[in-house]
């Protein structure tokens, strides 16, 4: 895989956002019989942690985040992060996302993938730079997935990366460049993209929430930037995430297209869906559409789950 320049690392760490939103389901008595229950598999973009949907849960399905390599908290949090943070410690801490590939992404979430399909339906969700992880899943294990779905996330099929699509005309409105002033140590030298996620640089902040969820409120932004991880790899967004068309474009897929995103802008989602289906006329995405930021807010995100959970079996 080939590591970008970086440039294009940091407009891409930009754009995929801190970590906005992961055949089959378990078996379930009910009344005597058995009945197979969905299990949604969630991969989160960069930056994020491993988390489910407890209003899915609620509702009698299951939902399992993908631990990523590296996106452990207890790999990532260190003192000099806390308050008040030692930003020079802080910008020499080796990075647990150094040489972490698409590859390794893909491995972790296959071996999900292939221990929850023992029970039921999976659908396998992708939010932002989890898009190219769960179209190499589906490339490695198309008969245990129902259905894959796209979260306002990159779908790589004429080009062959997020990077290259993060360098299309579409992405000219992109308000990536936000994070770039959070940027802590070299990239080069820690082999990964380290943002300050707590600071509290006002003009940081404010061109942070434009960018990541201008409509959402204080307290929902800045309990996003603080449960988002510092690092991300530098080569997952250059790597090749170009479905085959005899794996990959088998799989029903969904595209949720987020209409306020300000990182991956609609017009960028709209090419990405456009293209897929020129790749593969007999499955095209079933495409929705919601009023809301490339990190979802509360009420956003209960759109999306309803749009997920009318996808179950």
């Amino acid at each position: 895989m080939n590591e970008p320049t970086r440039r294009t690392a940091l407009r891409l760490a930009a754009a995929t956002g801190a970590g906005a939103v992961t055949t089959t389901a378990a078996t379930a008595s009910v009344q005597g019989k058995r009945r197979e229950v969905t299990t949604y598999v969630f991969v989160t973009g960069s930056n994020g942690m491993a988390s489910g949907d407890s209003e899915l849960v609620l509702r009698g399905h299951r939902t399992v985040g993908v631990s990523l390599p590296g996106h452990g908290a207890e790999e990532q949090f260190h003192v000099a992060y806390q308050a008040p943070q030692d930003l020079k410690a802080l910008a020499a801490i080796p990075s647990p996302m150094a040489g972490v590939t698409l590859d390794d992404y893909v491995e972790a979430t296959v071996n999900v993938v292939r221990r929850v399909s023992r029970y039921g339906p999976v659908i396998l969700v992708g939010g932002s730079l989890g898009g190219s992880t769960i179209t190499k899943t589906a490339d490695e294990v198309p008969g245990l997935i129902d259905r894959l779905v796209y979260v306002g996330a990159y779908c790589c099929t004429k080009l062959r990366s997020p990077a290259e699509y993060l360098e299309t005309p579409e992405s000219s409105t992109s308000l990536g460049a936000a994070i770039l002033p959070a940027v802590v140590g070299d990239p080069a030298a820690l082999k990964a993209i380290r943002i300050n996620w707590r600071t509290n640089d006002r003009k940081f902040l404010t061109a942070a929430k434009a960018a990541f969820m201008a409509e959402g409120t204080e307290g929902e932004f800045l309990a996003m930037l603080n449960s988002s991880l510092p690092d991300e790899s530098l080569q997952v967004s250059s790597a090749d995430a170009r479905g085959r068309k005899d794996a990959w474009g088998r799989v029903r897929r969904v595209y949720v297209r987020q209409t306020l995103d300000r990182l991956i802008p609609p017009a960028l989602q709209d090419r990405m869906i456009r293209e897929a289906d020129e790749a593969t006329p007999g499955n095209r995405f079933e495409v929705f559409s919601v009023k809301g930021p490339h990190a979802p807010t509360r009420k956003s995100y209960r759109r999306i789950t309803e749009i997920l959970a009318g996808l179950a079996r």
